[in-house]
């Protein structure tokens, strides 16, 4: 089983305990869907990519992730989530399995 399967094996995600789980899986490595590696670190409320300057705030990905849950059908990929950092917000929640890779129509 590798690192991924794990991680949605053994955690539940709510808004209440998202930040939690981001924070305990900082330095982990993640794919964003143009497969470009990341990983990140946790200061305060502020998530920090490797790959960018900006960080990304704990409430951006609060509101993401009840965007997803209030509007499931609309959200299909990073750009559906109309947020800043939507890239990582997606990697992140399809680890963790908050979302499901739409498979794209032949």
């Amino acid at each position: 089983m590798d690192e991924l399967q794990k991680i949605k094996k053994k955690e539940t995600i709510t808004v209440e305990n998202l930040w939690q789980v981001i924070e305990s899986h900082q330095g982990e490595t993640f794919l964003t869907v143009k497969h470009l590696p990341f990983t990140y670190t946790i200061k305060g409320g502020e998530l920090f990519t490797d790959r960018k300057r900006k960080s990304i705030t704990r409430s951006t990905f609060e509101k993401a992730y009840i965007r997803v849950q209030e509007e499931p059908e609309s959200i299909t990929g990073p750009k559906t989530l109309n947020v800043f950092g939507a890239p990582y917000i997606w990697a992140l929640f399809l680890a963790f399995d908050v979302v499901e890779e739409k498979k794209k129509k032949n």
